[in-house]
């Protein structure tokens, strides 16, 4: 894991010398025609172009799916180039081919339209992987032996969810529908799986597990942040609710509610404090095993594997300290150095089978390596520690957590 880990971070820094390797070069050659400080005319430069992107890629590894070879790419872009006051679009994704056979497509854009008055985000991804199920509930889940035999299936499946906000008036308040629509299929279960209480309670048997789900919702959202990828100040508060029902085509009938509060607030140049307090839950009788609350992801408590804890509620706070180094660019050394940071934070977990009775706690807290590859766009390397199990998984992504 750690050769990895340092041939993607190899990859990164070599990807960014170079690119101001080269905008040095280009500040030689018109240098003679202008009395302006080469970073000035860098800059300059920079602000003309509409379209940035990176690519990054290269071995890599990831706590779900082991050893892989991936690629990221960042791009970011003004839908309204000649409107200089609103938000760069952007559009992060990722690919994984996974060596012991798979891939892993997503992507989590954020547009932003017409003076910042309607804006499209949500999630779109792809998968045929290897995965693991560990039950639903605090106490099943703790115990539950990950193994081919006992947890592992094969999984294949898409999700298509966007979100269409609108702006209430000249607030910082939006407001608008958001559709889901996504189809899991589970084959191969391990032997003991197959036999697992939850899974044959939901349909599931021998063959596989499949379901289809199509829901709308609403969203209502108060965002103040100065940039949502990578905040320096502002808050963010969102209120969804989600009714999947057979009338949109779904197999089953269930509901979502979720709130999600963010704050951030600049205590030096580069220097954030990061804090969230996320509530997701589930309602009905018939849940589908892909659509409880998941408690641990790459986007809050990093070091519990991806839906290794689920049940009807999950609760999470965190805090996270951000830093990135300040030089003043003199040498090549220190350009890189320009463009590193890094984060620490610490947080807990809490799941139950409602709202309001917690069975489950999980604390974390872990270290993040920052990469900026473009202005406030990071690439994230972060190592989280799951106390209840004690192990310690690592995570390459684009963008901030939250």
């Amino acid at each position: 894991m750690k050769k990895s880990v340092l041939i993607t971070i190899l990859l990164s820094l070599i990807t960014v010398s170079a690119l101001q390797a080269q905008e040095t070069k280009n500040d030689s050659l018109t240098s003679h025609d202008s009395v302006f400080s080469q970073k000035e005319l860098r800059r300059q430069r920079v602000a003309k172009r509409n379209f940035h992107y990176n690519i990054l890629g290269g071995p890599s590894y990831s706590p779900d799916f082991g050893l892989l070879v991936g690629g990221s790419a960042l791009m970011t872009f003004s839908i309204q180039p000649s409107d200089s006051t609103l938000k760069r679009s952007v559009l992060p994704m990722t690919i994984a081919f996974i060596f012991d056979g798979g891939i892993n497509l997503f992507m989590k854009p954020q547009l932003f339209f017409k003076n910042d008055r309607f804006r499209i985000f949500g999630k779109f991804s792809y998968k045929n992987t290897q995965e693991n199920y560990y039950g639903v509930g605090y106490s099943t889940n703790k115990n539950y032996v990950r193994s081919d035999t006992t947890s592992q299936y094969r999984y294949s499946g898409v999700q298509i969810n966007p979100w269409f906000l609108f702006r209430l008036g000249n607030t910082n308040l939006f407001a608008g529908p958001q559709i889901d629509i996504n189809y899991d299929h589970f084959t191969n279960p391990g032997k003991y799986l197959a036999m697992e209480e939850s899974y044959t309670d939901a349909g599931g048997d021998a063959h596989g597990y499949k379901n289809f789900n199509s829901g709308l919702g609403f969203l209502l959202t108060y965002d103040s942040r100065d940039v949502p990828s990578n905040a320096y100040r502002g808050m963010y508060l969102d209120f969804r609710g989600m009714m999947y029902h057979k009338i949109f085509g779904s197999d089953k009938n269930f509901y979502r509610l979720e709130l999600d509060y963010r704050q951030y607030k600049q205590i030096g140049e580069r220097k954030v404090i990061a804090w969230t307090a996320q509530s997701k839950n589930v309602f009905g009788k018939d849940i589908p095993l892909t659509q409880y609350s998941l408690t641990g992801t790459p986007f809050d408590l990093r070091g519990y594997y991806m839906g290794q804890y689920r049940d009807k509620s999950s609760h999470v706070v965190l805090a996270e300290y951000r830093q990135m180094f300040n030089t003043d660019e003199d040498t090549w050394l220190k350009r890189i150095i320009q463009h590193l940071g890094f984060v620490a934070w610490a947080g807990c977990g809490f799941m139950g089978p409602t709202a309001t009775k917690v069975e489950g706690v999980l604390p974390n807290y872990g270290v993040g390596l920052r990469i900026e590859v473009q202005p406030r766009m990071n690439v994230r390397l972060d190592l989280g520690k799951n106390t209840v199990n004690n192990q310690t998984l690592f995570y390459f992504n684009m963008t901030e957590a939250f």
